[in-house]
């Protein structure tokens, strides 16, 4: 199993606590049965929607309700049928990425979730830290049609910052950067891949300490073996 592999309670941060991640649950095909066990060992659980209804355009354009349906919805399925009753599901994820601007934010104020992970901010350096929205965004709205917050809302927004895709930036040309580790399509091999994310690490920690954020979808690892055993040993030095 992935997820036993990567947490084997053998590799623990400096605090001596093991190490944990957030997983983005939307409804689809979704086994509940180890939404409980991720949430009993520690990890955090966060809503991704009911639906991840196809079609972008629908989560720019969506209302308040929409939003609620399906974000406070999905939290209300995940805490019923994981038995998750601590009132820990506090921040989301918008499917594909697509802000919904005003609407989006002014549910989670309603609705009492804290943050937001789904705003990309462009490759810069230094990185970004975790920002409130109580106050106007310190990088320009990024991406295709994006519809990011016009005004002052009482949210957390734990920015994805865009990693450098660049093996060695000293002598590789300017690239792009991408949010999701798996959308970095120039990563061809285990060794580049450790390289990419040794490189961004240092980026980050040499520069402002600003947080790291490795955002994957499980089944690029699990169907790229070369791809996991160089994370792990990424993680593991």
């Amino acid at each position: 199993d992935l997820y036993a592999e990567i947490f084997n309670k053998q590799r623990r941060n400096p605090n001596g606590c093991d190490i944990k991640a957030t997983f983005h649950v939307s409804h689809k095909y979704t086994n509940y049965t180890a939404v409980q066990s991720m949430h009993r060992l520690g990890h955090e659980i966060a809503s991704h929607s009911i639906t991840h209804r196809e079609g972008e355009s629908f989560w720019s354009d969506a209302t308040v309700d929409d939003w609620a349906q399906e974000m406070a919805g999905a939290r209300l399925i995940i805490e019923k049928f994981a038995n998750i009753t601590d009132n820990s599901i506090v921040g989301l994820r918008a499917p594909y990425l697509r802000v919904g601007g005003n609407h989006q934010f002014t549910m989670m104020e309603e609705q009492g979730f804290l943050y937001d992970s789904s705003i990309t901010a462009p490759l810069q350096n230094p990185p970004l830290w975790p920002y409130t929205l109580y106050f106007k965004m310190p990088h320009k709205c990024h991406g295709n049609l994006q519809n990011c917050p016009t005004r002052s809302l009482a949210v957390w927004e734990i920015v994805m910052n865009e990693l450098d895709r660049r093996e060695d930036p000293t002598v590789d040309e300017d690239l792009p950067g991408c949010a999701m580790v798996d959308s970095c399509s120039n990563i061809l091999s285990g060794d580049q891949f450790y390289n990419f994310l040794t490189h961004n690490f240092y980026r980050h920690f040499d520069q402002n300490r600003a947080p790291l954020g490795l955002f994957f979808h499980a089944a690029w690892l699990k169907n790229n073996p070369e791809y996991l055993d160089a994370f792990l040993y990424w993680v593991d030095e």
